[in-house]
């Protein structure tokens, strides 16, 4: 009586090794040659035992190959893990009417192919047509060939080609049936490639640090087993990253039975597996045509199905052009701003001047960083910043904008201009321990005081390691550096924490400016945070202003600065001056037009002294 569940775990051992109707292998036959050789006998064979049949990794004088399960010596080789000999077929009561009999066998001897777990694969076995008997010298050989096929088969699995852990081709091997799949079937045949991850990089993590690697461990083994028994007919999987297996679909199977198939599957991996670990499960489905995909294609396109599906309802994901075509844009991006710091001619600072409503005077600006790709043109901020701030390039781009500011602010310096300059610093700017040292030292380097420098930071920036950021941040304002708090209002920052960062400037965000003279309680919230801004002792920026009523709204409300297109658009540093000096020249013109007294017209009706909200309040 075979256990089924020990049975259940051979043929899962078996499959494993990926050995069932593959191609012949010259490795195995050698040994199949020896064994007919030894015992001097026309039919050897490396047979293995699948569920329902015997299979013929290797024979020798045998045409077919495999023969039904049933009644067949090899079988109890692998179900006894012991050797087998048969002297005669015809006169064995368990075999006399099996197949091999029938065909005319009459000796058989088998030795087991063992796992280094103890399961009984199948049997290097030999075959003759006339009775006999089997020396223990004969067996002891027979035991060490069968050996030698084990040793190949594990050196086959182990070669590159078969994850160590879950035991199942890897990511190479899919390629490579990939490009086989290819040339076997009709070229441009319609397939679906799936794609399985079992958990987020941040779930992983944490499931590895609150539960150790050998829990994780158990996971991939358990959802390999799962995955290899749902397989459709036909179809393999492979293990092609960490936590990801991929597969894929038979021809027959079109994109809707698919989904359902992996929500089928999808259900049973998060019964059997951690809620923890499996709340981030996600499948990705990538529709490809053989042969006008490269294999390397197939592969990203389902991966970026499945992380485009992690967090929605469904769990699945299929494949949309455009959203890989963002994708790749970005990753391009990225990658060649890379490049774009060691290029002269790529990167560029342009400045936006900041104005004083209460004088209308311009005392410096904003610097900001720009982009002339050489393939792609300008290419927005706002597009590629929030990218390089999440990699390994935020500190070079700060390190870049920072060098070029105090380059520029010493230029003017130099011309007898006394001009400050903020520049935005980005999270992984804050993590950075040495940052006050080495922007003092660009200081120093070009022979400029701290306080010609401003240093602006969102409150999600503080808020991501708030107890590093304010020790940098006090570090820079101790140093005599002035900071800004950026885009107020549209972070998660606390009072308690807005209090204690050492600032003196906070800008309100640009996306309170829009629409503010239609909305009300907009004005009332920009009216509250000017106010209570100058309760904690800050100044105040409005940033985005682009018409006059804003403006004076703003002056009302008593805020100090504001930037925008009203003023000026962001500009290169000579239009700046020169807009600096047109400036300056027609604050001049308008004060002294204020002061001259305006002569009565006989007739005319004088009304009241009064100060219009719009001018500027010397």
């Amino acid at each position: 009586m075979i256990d089924e569940r020990t049975e259940a775990a051979r043929l899962d051992a078996l499959r494993m090794l990926d050995l069932l109707d593959t191609p012949p292998s010259e490795s195995f036959d050698r040994i199949t040659r020896m064994a007919a050789q030894l015992f001097r006998l026309p039919i050897a064979a490396v047979s293995l035992t699948d569920f329902d049949r015997q299979w013929f990794k290797s024979r020798v004088g045998v045409s077919h190959t495999g023969l039904p399960r049933e009644k067949a010596p090899c079988a109890l080789v692998a179900e006894s893990r012991d050797c087998l000999v048969v002297p005669d077929l015809l006169t064995d009561a368990r075999y006399h009417d099996s197949p091999l009999a029938g065909s005319g066998a009459r000796f058989y001897a088998g030795a087991p192919l063992l796992t280094r777990e103890g399961f009984g694969l199948g049997a290097m076995c030999v075959v003759g047509p006339e009775p006999r008997a089997a020396t223990p010298e004969e067996m002891a050989a027979l035991a060490d060939l069968a050996a030698m096929v084990m040793a190949q088969i594990e050196l086959q699995h182990a070669f590159g080609r078969v994850d160590p852990l879950s035991g199942m081709p890897n990511r190479i091997q899919f390629l490579e049936d990939l490009e086989d799949m290819a040339r076997d079937r009709p070229p441009g045949e319609p397939r679906i490639a799936v794609l399985i991850d079992l958990a987020s990089p941040e779930r992983l993590s944490a499931a590895v640090r609150v539960m150790g690697s050998v829990y994780l461990d158990d996971m991939i083994r358990l959802a390999g087993r799962i995955l290899r028994a749902a397989m459709p007919a036909g179809c393999k999987a492979y293990h092609v990253a960490a936590t990801q297996f991929a597969f894929v679909a038979p021809p027959d199977l079109a994109e809707p039975g698919c989904t359902v198939a992996m929500r089928r599957m999808l259900d049973r991996l998060a019964e059997v597996a951690s809620p923890h670990l499996m709340a981030g499960l996600a499948a990705g489905l990538a529709p490809f045509r053989l042969g006008e995909t490269a294999p390397r294609d197939v592969l990203r396109t389902a991966h970026g199905a499945a992380q485009d599906a992690r967090g929605s309802e469904g769990r699945i994901g299929i494949h949309s052009s455009a959203q890989d075509a963002a994708h790749r844009r970005r990753f391009g991006l990225l990658q060649d701003f890379a490049q774009a710091l060691e290029r002269p001619d790529e990167l560029r600072l342009v400045f936006q001047p900041r104005i004083d409503l209460a004088s209308g005077a311009c005392r410096g600006g904003e610097a900001l960083l720009r982009w002339r790709h050489p393939a792609l043109g300008e290419v927005s901020p706002g597009e590629f910043m929030p990218l390089v701030e999440q990699t390994s390039m935020a500190r070079p781009a700060t390190a870049w904008v920072l060098e070029a500011a105090m380059r520029q602010l010493a230029a003017w310096r130099e011309a007898g201009l006394d001009l400050q300059l903020s520049v935005n610093v980005s999270a992984a700017n804050l993590a950075e321990r040495d940052l006050p040292g080495r922007v003092l030292d660009g200081l120093r380097r070009h022979r400029l005081s701290p306080d010609c420098l401003e240093l602006e930071v969102t409150e999600s920036t503080v808020m991501e390691d708030a107890g590093q950021a304010l020790a940098v941040l006090e570090a820079l304002a101790g140093a005599g550096i002035r900071l800004a708090i950026d885009d107020f209002g549209t972070g998660h920052s606390s009072l308690s924490y807005l209090q204690r960062l050492p600032a003196q400037v906070v800008k309100i965000d640009q996306s309170f400016m829009r629409g503010l003279m239609s909305d009300d309680r907009k004005q009332a919230l920009v009216s509250t945070m000017i106010l209570l801004s100058h309760d904690l002792g800050y100044e105040v920026v409005a940033e985005g202003v682009e018409d006059a009523e804003v403006r004076d709204f703003l002056v009302a409300a008593s805020c100090n600065e504001a930037q925008g297109y009203l003023f000026a658009r962001p500009m290169a540093a000579g239009d700046f001056l020169a807009w600096r000096q047109a400036h300056a020249d027609g604050e001049a013109d308008r004060h002294r037009q204020a002061r001259q007294p305006r002569l009565a017209v006989p007739g005319e009706r004088r009304p009241g002294r009064a100060v219009q909200a719009g001018s500027p309040v010397g």
